[in-house]
C-alpha cells in the first residue's frame, strides 16, 4: 500500500493514450491492419475522453470502426529509472 501525497503535493498527472483502427470482426480486438493503426494522441483524463468520443462520431459509418484508450498513467512506474 502506497502513503497518500502530502496535502501541498501536486496531483499525479493521468495521462491516457487514445487510438484506434479498423477490426477484423465485431466480437473481438483484432485489427485488420495494425499497421494503419491511428494513434490520436495522448491526453489528460478529461480530454481523452473527448477525443476518444469525437473520433467514434466521426467514424460512426464504419462498424468495423474501433477506438480505444489506454490508461498510461497505470503503466507508467516513476521509481524506475529511465534508460
Amino acid at each position: 500500500m502506497t502513503n497518500p501525497p502530502p496535502p501541498h503535493a501536486k496531483p499525479r498527472q493521468l495521462l491516457h493514450l487514445v487510438f484506434g483502427g479498423e477490426l477484423e470482426d465485431l466480437q473481438g480486438v483484432a485489427f485488420r491492419d495494425p499497421g494503419k493503426l491511428e494513434i490520436v494522441g495522448v491526453y489528460p483524463t478529461t480530454t481523452a475522453r473527448w477525443r476518444l468520443e469525437a473520433k467514434a462520431h466521426a467514424t460512426v459509418d464504419n462498424a468495423h470502426m474501433r477506438y480505444f484508450v489506454v490508461h498510461l498513467h497505470e503503466l507508467l512506474d516513476p521509481d524506475i529509472e529511465c534508460l
